[in-house]
C-alpha cells in the first residue's frame, strides 16, 4: 500500500490550496483517512480526518476554513484549504487506516504518505 500526496506550494495569506492523496495497492477498504501537519520545531498534529461513512473532524484552528473530503471509488482524500494563515505553514502528511489483501489474507495497517510542503507568506 502506498499513499501519494500532492498539491502543496507557496501561497499568500488569505489564499487557497487543495491537497490530494491517493492510496494504491491491494486495498480492500480504507477506514479513516486524515491529514496531519508538522510545523518547524513542533510536533505533528492532526488537522482533519474523515471516516468511510464521511464523518469529519477538524482541529479547532482550521474549522470553517478547511474542508476534508474523500472519493471512496478512487481511494483518494482531499483537503481544501482557504483563508490560509502563516501559522498554517508546515509539511502536510496524509494518513490512512487500510484493510488490504496480503498473501495471508486480509490485513490492516496504518500508512503515511510523504509530506507535501505548504508555505503561507504574510
Amino acid at each position: 500500500v502506498q499513499l501519494q500526496a500532492s498539491g502543496g506550494g507557496l501561497v499568500q495569506a488569505g489564499g487557497s490550496l487543495t491537497l490530494s492523496c491517493a492510496a494504491s495497492g491491494s486495498i480492500s477498504r480504507i477506514n479513516v483517512m486524515g491529514w496531519y501537519r508538522q510545523a518547524p520545531g513542533k510536533q505533528r498534529e492532526l488537522v482533519a480526518a474523515i471516516t468511510s461513512g464521511l464523518r469529519t473532524d477538524y482541529t479547532d484552528s482550521v474549522k470553517g476554513r478547511f474542508t476534508i473530503s474523500r472519493d471512496n471509488a478512487k481511494n483518494t482524500v482531499y483537503l481544501q484549504m482557504s483563508g490560509l494563515k502563516p501559522e498554517d505553514t508546515g509539511v502536510y502528511y496524509c494518513n490512512a487506516d487500510v484493510v488490504f489483501m496480503s498473501g495471508y489474507g486480509l490485513r490492516s495497517g496504518e500508512y503515511w504518505g510523504k509530506g507535501t510542503q505548504v508555505t503561507v507568506s504574510s
